[in-house]
């Protein structure tokens, strides 16, 4: 964990946020895999651990705005828990780990709630995403389960998101912990991208990487020739020569600071022509999109200007025609990049995503669009020294939308759909890094990650020894 001092500036920074009531934090409990014993990985809710910093089952954390005193709930191990695990600290000492003087038993929860709203005092909780999160607050709260996430404070939300989107130096040195591992796996991918490979070979490699670097993976690892589909978790293909791989992975730190990155690489090692002219317009739309992120930028723009270099270079590849701004004003883009260009990321790699997508990329000066593809933008918001974002545009040529975009007559001024034909075996090819806004401009975050066709075609060209020794090159 961070310095006890970080925790108890985030409390106190939450208390004048928030100004009255009391904050009420359940953090995440085990959860059995297919029978109590056998447990899912456990990984504490990001909330609490950004505020309370421990990371054991069955906690909670409360903080008193009004009388500005901070509470762990939580139960010491008996001597069952102690003979399978170990001897555990005790609530108390893992409490004063974190700078919190105040901690009782979880049973006594209860009875601290009902004296506060018996005194008539807010309590402020956030939305649960887990059934048996649900299921306690209703029991606290006295309220019926179908109440409690409709019944989550606003006012927490708002003021969580104030502090969470802004990351201090410690975090971004967390990020790049798991930017590092990103490193490590994403360039073995590269490596083991050979004909004859089966998805599953690589994408079990990386994800023991990640285990054996910083943790976890910090989602499920998205890794496909069939890269049309945006997140395909399927890895069943053998890699054949002419097809391109989507990699799109990250790690996950002590701390549960994430990383996300993707690449996409052909097949053998070599593009060629078709996928060089396709590659390079994403790679464009990537670069341009990060040169301009700085300080006051709507991240809706940057969308938009991702959405232009795609129409440009497609045009250009003969597969888009007419004006580029009508084209995209009219969504034409979004035949080949029906996704937004990128999300916040920290503690979640969406990060806050779980407080609500439109309190976190959205505020009072800009409102989700309607329009297919925009509307799944999570970003869009001005940007503030402290974000970390991803950057991920992408070309995707999916057979079903194009099929499905033709038959309605849509976009006939801007796509030309009779050489569209022969690209519906071509699949998908997504670049993404992620990006810290600084006072005046932006850093790409981590070591760099091969990207450009010939670092790409470098790497690739280094295959691990064991990929030879098995025959696979």
């Amino acid at each position: 964990m961070f310095d006890k001092s970080i925790y108890t500036g985030r409390r106190d920074r939450l208390k004048k946020e928030l100004k009255s009531g009391i904050a009420l934090f359940l953090g995440n409990v085990d959860a059995a895999f297919n029978y109590p014993a056998n447990q899912y990985h456990f990984r504490q809710d990001s909330n609490f651990s950004y505020f309370f910093g421990l990371d054991n089952p069955g906690f909670a954390g409360v903080i008193d705005v009004d009388n500005n005193k901070d509470y762990i709930f939580g139960n010491d191990v008996d001597i069952d828990d102690i003979i399978w695990m170990g001897v555990q600290p005790l609530v108390k000492d893992l409490a004063t780990q974190v700078d919190v003087e105040n901690s009782f038993p979880y049973n006594d929860l209860a009875g601290f709630i009902r004296k506060a709203t018996g005194e008539g005092r807010s309590i402020h909780f956030l939305p649960p995403y887990r059934g048996e999160t649900v299921i306690e607050l209703s029991a606290l709260l006295n309220i019926p389960n179908a109440e409690v996430k409709p019944a989550a404070s606003v006012d927490l939300i708002k003021a969580i998101v104030r502090l969470r989107e802004i990351k201090d130096d410690y975090e971004i040195a967390e990020i790049e912990k798991a930017l590092l591992t990103a490193y490590y796996m994403h360039t073995t991918s590269m490596k083991m991208a050979v004909p004859g490979m089966v998805e599953q070979d690589i994408a079990g490699t990386i994800e023991g990487i990640s285990l054996a670097l910083t943790g976890p993976i910090s989602f499920p690892v998205i890794l496909s020739v069939d890269g049309q589909t945006l997140h395909n978790h399927s890895h069943h293909n053998v890699l054949k020569e002419g097809r391109m791989m989507v990699t799109d992975a990250g790690s996950e730190t002590a701390l549960h600071y994430a990383s996300d990155i993707t690449r996409t690489v052909p097949v053998g090692g070599k593009f060629n022509a078709r996928q060089a002219e396709i590659y390079q317009i994403v790679l464009d739309a990537n670069m341009n999109a990060i040169k301009a992120i700085k300080p006051g930028v709507p991240y809706k723009d940057i969308h938009f200007l991702a959405a232009r270099t795609i129409v440009d270079g497609l045009k250009a590849a003969g597969l888009m025609k007419g004006d580029t701004e009508a084209a995209v004003q009219a969504g034409a883009h979004t035949l080949f990049l029906p996704h937004g260009l990128g999300h916040m990321m920290g503690l979640d790699v969406h990060d806050m995503e779980g407080l609500g997508e439109d309190f976190v990329g959205y505020d009072e000066t800009v409102s989700r669009s309607g329009e297919f593809g925009t509307a799944y933008l999570r970003l869009a918001k001005k940007l503030k020294p402290g974000f970390v974002l991803t950057v991920e545009p992408g070309i995707y040529f999916i057979p079903d939308l194009i099929d499905k975009f033709r038959s309605e007559g849509k976009y006939f001024d801007f796509v030309n759909y009779d050489k569209l034909e022969t690209y519906k075996d071509f699949g998908g090819i997504r670049i993404e890094d992620d990006i810290l806004v600084t006072a005046d401009s932006c850093r790409v975050l981590g070591k760099p990650i091969p990207k450009t066709i010939a670092e790409v075609e470098k790497t690739m060209a280094e295959p691990r020894e064991w990929i030879k020794r098995e025959g696979f090159v």
